[in-house]
């Protein structure tokens, strides 16, 4: 079995090969969910420690949206763009334990600092996905949103009223674009620049190219995330505490088996 090679024995992303893409079955990803979840009972101190940042989060959103909704774009984008960045902590507790390390929290933190410029410019990417993401949705709500400003206090009732259908149709269509494009370039991307201190850019283009070469399993894995994430903020937010960190630890696994270890050429069956 080939080995999987540490971030302090490779060198810059510079010089590395473009990454080999695997194929992989339809039932891949609730092996991801079942290694996650053994990563959760191997290190649950550092693995919660994460989960309550994650429920942090999801309390902020649910707080703004309660009480000053028109801000809710902007801190929701700012929970999409941090929650990868707190799932770097859950990648590096993966990789550590795959490699017979301790599950300490403390390098976990500071784990961004290994590949920082590349991540840097992921982050801008994604920021700019979701500049535009709510550029659009304010567009369409002032095209297709024929009715008055919904007020606070009904706000979703009023928004999801039957008469609104074609501007739901239009939104929810929209956002599913750009929902796809994030899933897209972000498949691999953050594990694959810490692992092996890749470029952004092409480790976006790999997460790209897993997706194209595995689209059903990547369904299934997003569809098993979105579905993971609504079962924590419906459970009071109490979920999100142990199902975020078995997502993020899942999304590790989900690298190891899409990219295949540098030295082998060909794509596993």
């Amino acid at each position: 079995m080939a080995q999987h090679p540490s971030p302090a024995d490779e060198q810059a992303g510079a010089g590395l090969p473009f990454p080999t893409i695997r194929n992989i079955g339809l039932g891949a990803p609730f092996r991801w969910i079942a290694r996650g979840f053994s990563d959760l009972k191997a290190c649950p101190t550092a693995s919660l420690f994460y989960g309550f940042c994650f429920t942090a989060m999801g309390l902020l959103v649910t707080f703004v949206f309660e009480h000053a909704y028109q801000y809710t774009s902007a801190v929701s984008t700012g929970f999409l763009l941090l929650a990868p960045f707190f799932a770097m902590g859950l990648y590096e507790l993966s990789r550590r334990r795959e490699l017979g390390q301790p599950c300490s929290l403390a390098p976990t933190l500071t784990v961004w600092r290994r590949n920082a410029g590349n991540i840097a410019v992921f982050a801008a990417v994604l920021t700019v996905i979701f500049l535009i993401w709510a550029r659009a949705s304010l567009v369409i709500f002032a095209v297709f949103y024929t009715k008055e400003m919904p007020n606070l206090s009904g706000f979703l009732s009023q928004v999801m009223a039957f008469e609104n259908l074609e501007f739901l149709m239009v939104y929810f269509s929209v956002g599913l674009v750009f929902a796809l494009l994030v899933f897209a370039v972000s498949v691999v991307s953050i594990p694959l620049m810490l692992d092996r201190n890749q470029d952004a850019v092409t480790a976006m283009i790999a997460s790209i190219r897993a997706l194209a070469l595995n689209p059903l399993p990547l369904l299934v894995w997003a569809a098993l995330i979105v579905s993971l994430t609504l079962l924590g903020f419906l459970s009071f937010h109490l979920g999100l505490v142990v199902l975020m960190p078995i997502v993020g630890h899942a999304t590790w696994h989900a690298y190891r088996e899409l990219v295949a270890p540098l030295g082998e050429t060909q794509p596993a069956g």
